[in-house]
């Protein structure tokens, strides 16, 4: 009798460009999880003997769990903030594709426009000065997140340690609305981190940009800025057995190749993605031409295959990371 295929998990947050990247070997998928019905449903490529499942989270769920092995099930494939990786790096190799990388762009701390809200609280926020006093709330999509590791290193540790509680977690989708609004669930907020989507979006709800932690990172070091990785459980082969780790992380690679070099289709395929996060957070409807330049913005030759131009990236934003105490120290990066 044929043998069944080995399924494994594989996590990535509901974002356009991470849906981009895995339908080839998941089947297209709904933004809930569910496969699409019909052929689309089916992987594109063969998969041998593997079969994998997509679970769309949140990104800052998705670092949650990877960093508490003891209270919850380890997904077999899964996206991390970088930040994050260097928690689980005993557990979990960075693979060379599927990375995503900011090349003078980033998240953005935003902030309403004097107009924007008659009689919001707080002062408006012009610089990234007005962010340090520790009365000003601050939006966050998780202190495990890659943004807030540069939030933290571009306020000042100081500044972040005198008053932890101003950083205001929140679903990535549910912060421009925050911020539109000056509050969250009762708390004033004064500014928000967007990452995601929200990085073309937040003028459309009246707010502007204070400060793109990814043009300081150019600005401060010239290199790429990763934000997010893909990463695969290093037990793979104890449990699989010899080679299998290398057998998914070709099939990975494979995946992120196809769906690059069919761009379009990749792109229209991520657009119900695009709109359960607006229907989540609010805003307007995305356009294909607006899904088309964040796709564009995130989903690059770095993505395809990082190099060394990117495992350096990495390297150096966790390396400054922890001399600025914002994460610790990991030495040499190695990928997979």
């Amino acid at each position: 009798m044929p043998t069944a295929p080995i399924e494994l998990t594989l996590a990535h947050s509901p974002d356009p460009d991470d849906a981009f990247m895995w339908w080839p070997i998941t089947g297209k998928m709904n933004p809930d999880g569910t496969p699409v019905t019909g052929p689309d449903g089916r992987p594109a490529i063969d998969t041998g003997r593997w079969r994998f499942r997509a679970i769309p989270a949140d990104i800052e769920v998705l670092n949650r769990r990877a960093a508490s092995p003891a209270e919850m099930p380890q997904y077999d494939i899964t996206a991390l903030s970088v930040r994050c990786w260097a928690d689980v790096r005993d557990r979990y190799a960075i693979t060379t594709c599927g990375a995503s990388f900011g090349d003078g762009f980033g998240p953005k701390v935003v902030a309403r426009a004097p107009t924007a809200t008659p009689g919001a609280s707080g002062p408006v926020i012009r610089c990234e000065g007005c962010l340090r006093p520790a009365n000003e709330n601050i939006a966050v999509p998780g202190k495990r997140t890659t943004a807030f590791m540069m939030l933290s290193m571009i306020l000042g540790r100081e500044s972040v340690l005198a008053a932890p509680d101003r950083f205001v977690e929140m679903p990535f989708d549910q912060i421009i609305g925050a911020v539109a609004r000056g509050e969250y669930q009762g708390r004033p907020i004064h500014a928000g981190l967007v990452i995601h989507e929200g990085q073309l979006t937040f003028g459309d709800a009246g707010l502007r940009l204070v400060i793109d932690v990814g043009e300081w990172w150019k600005e401060e070091t010239g290199l790429l800025l990763p934000l997010g990785v893909n990463a695969v459980r290093r037990d793979l082969d104890a449990r699989f057995g010899a080679g299998a780790m290398r057998e998914v992380c070709d099939l990975l690679r494979a995946s992120v190749a196809y769906s690059m070099d069919r761009r379009e289709e990749s792109t229209r395929y991520t657009l119900p993605f695009a709109m359960a996060n607006v229907a989540r957070g609010g805003g307007q409807a995305p356009t294909m031409e607006r899904l088309d330049r964040y796709c564009s913005m995130y989903v690059s030759e770095e993505t395809r295959e990082m190099g060394e131009r990117g495992r350096q990236a990495i390297e150096r934003l966790l390396g400054e990371g922890a001399k600025a105490g914002a994460c610790p120290e990991v030495g040499r990066v190695g990928l997979v």
